[in-house]
């Protein structure tokens, strides 16, 4: 469970610091499908970097499984993240040189998995995805959604309780990004918490749960029904 008490971030020093998340309290359960919505400029994008040990907060507690990440050096943050946490972007971030199943393989690289077990892993993760016979193609070669799935295997390549998506289908046409979406209520399903950030409302629909910002707090937090 992932615990968040009066978080605080501020950017800047001196006469320059802006504030841009303002005590913000929050809980998610092991499991959920939330999405964090909010207007440009509302804090959600900073939120979720705190969330996934991408940026620290100015004050307040964040606890993960009832530890304090403030306990944590950087070194072990990183190897928390590695973990546990898959992330998702909306430019994908693919290395360009890469073909696909290089570019899954990345994070098991950092992981030091032997070469066997990473070619084995990515393999598995692309078929997961439905790009099983485009494992040898470069990222200009693919489409933006087949892209994007790429991007998804690789977040999923470390087996990681946590998926984490911020603005996954921006760069998408609607089609393909329904398939994206059902590919993460699909992952949820299967166990995984899934954490997105959208400004999109028929995005967020497909989430259990919308958490709604302004101005950097939680103006709404609530559960969807189906």
């Amino acid at each position: 469970m992932m615990k968040l008490s009066k978080i605080t971030k501020v950017y800047g020093n001196g006469s320059l610091k802006v504030p841009v998340l303002h005590g913000i309290d929050l809980s998610i359960e092991d499991g959920e499908f939330v999405a964090i919505m909010g207007p440009s400029g509302s804090g959600k994008s900073t939120l979720m970097n705190i969330i996934g040990f991408l940026d620290y907060p100015t004050g307040g507690d964040y606890e993960l499984n009832n530890e304090k990440i403030s306990a944590f050096r950087e070194k072990q943050l990183a190897a928390l993240r590695n973990r546990h946490i898959g992330f998702v972007f909306q430019q994908f971030f693919l290395l360009p040189r890469l073909n696909a199943i290089k570019n899954v393989e990345t994070p098991l690289v950092y992981a030091g998995v032997s070469k066997k077990e990473r070619r084995e892993r990515a393999q598995q993760m692309l078929e997961k995805v439905g790009l099983g016979d485009r494992v040898k193609h470069l990222p200009n070669q693919l489409s933006g959604g087949q892209k994007q799935r790429v991007a998804i295997a690789r977040a999923l390549v470390n087996n990681p309780s946590v998926i984490m998506a911020d603005e996954p289908t921006g760069a998408l046409d609607s089609k393909t990004s329904k398939q994206i979406m059902e590919l993460f209520v699909q992952l949820n399903q299967e166990g995984k918490t899934v954490i997105l950030v959208t400004h999109e409302e028929e995005v967020a629909a497909y989430a259990n749960r919308v958490i709604t910002l302004r101005d950097g707090l939680v103006i709404d937090d609530r559960r969807m029904t189906s």
